[in-house]
């Protein structure tokens, strides 16, 4: 599969493998520091892959030189994330082939994506890049979700009118049945990133989770309240960042508007504490006012807004954890 830039003499191709580091080069160029660090982690990841598994790799080519590359990186349950080239508008006055290859490497991406049944291929994209949010939707992707991103101090605690005092059970402990149950309870009504939560199915969901972060498990607890598993409390270290993640923290709907979720919040907060963690970093739908307000009582502020866009494919919901 190849295809011609109009008015170029761009081409665009799978990425052969000789050429995978210059591509994965050009392809970290295009990001801030930030989020580097990230695809960095996604390379690793993929160390000892074959090349078959690096199909999703496709770069353009000018006088058999790099020119720009993108990523559709392959993920459980037939999900995949996407990593973008350097996005661009021709500058006034240039003719057209001096434009950004990037609309030719997504129009590319967005084919191979269909034509390997990819449920939902995603990426987070800054509030900040209009430009490039424009330019995504332009080739059919839909924003999902638009999260903002949390940070707060581990030494804070919500004020309680009462002790509530909770138990918490290792995630891993309860069968795989249990899981998911218990986890599409938490997720009936939740205002969290419900677009997403109609896209994919709980194990789906669930397989997103343990792909963030294979050791996060250790950290991960179904809640206890009067001998009543009540909720769930996923966190996860981010060693890197000097800090850890609230990846999940939720209650099921009969226990919700109790006082339950101060009392969870202080919990996990004490147990980053007694980690030795400082901070603890948490993102949140932008419509789901409840959660927001009890972040910002216990102190949390606001540090990065995210939009979570993807083009959705046509394959079934998966109905194994892998």
């Amino acid at each position: 599969m190849m295809s011609q830039y109009p008015s170029s003499t761009l081409n665009v191709m799978p990425c052969p493998p000789e050429k995978r580091r210059e591509a994965l080069l050009k392809l970290a160029a295009a990001y801030d520091p930030t989020q580097q660090s990230a695809l960095s982690a996604a390379v690793k990841a993929m160390y000892h892959q074959s090349d078959t598994q690096w199909e999703g790799l496709w770069v353009t080519l000018e006088a058999g030189q790099v020119t720009a590359a993108i990523w559709v990186q392959r993920l459980p349950m037939n999900m995949a994330q996407l990593w973008l080239p350097k996005v661009g508008l021709p500058k006034a006055g240039l003719p057209q082939k001096a434009a950004t290859p990037a609309p030719l490497l997504l129009d590319t991406a967005r084919q191979w994506v269909k034509t390997q049944n990819i449920r939902l291929c995603h990426l987070e994209l800054s509030s900040e890049a209009a430009e490039t949010e424009g330019l995504l939707v332009k080739h059919g992707m839909q924003r999902l979700v638009c999260l903002e991103y949390l940070i707060g101090s581990t030494h804070r605690r919500l004020a309680m009118n009462e002790a509530l005092p909770l138990s918490l059970q290792p995630f891993g402990e309860l069968s795989l049945a249990e899981q998911l149950s218990l986890l599409t309870e938490v997720g009936e009504g939740s205002l969290d990133s419900r677009p997403l939560r109609d896209i994919l199915s709980i194990k789906e969901l669930l397989a997103g989770f343990y792909q963030q972060d294979p050791q996060a498990p250790q950290h991960w607890y179904a809640v206890g309240f009067q001998n009543v598993v009540v909720g769930v409390l996923l966190l996860a270290p981010r060693p890197a960042l000097g800090r850890w993640e609230l990846m999940l923290m939720g209650l099921t709907p009969a226990w919700r508007g109790k006082g339950l979720g101060r009392s969870l919040l202080n919990k996990a907060l004490e147990l980053a504490q007694q980690a030795g963690v400082q901070e603890v970093a948490l993102g949140v739908d932008d419509v789901n006012f409840p959660a927001k307000r009890l972040y910002l009582q216990a102190g949390f502020r606001g540090y990065a807004q995210q939009r979570l866009l993807a083009w959705k494919g046509g394959g079934e919901r998966g109905e194994a954890l892998k």
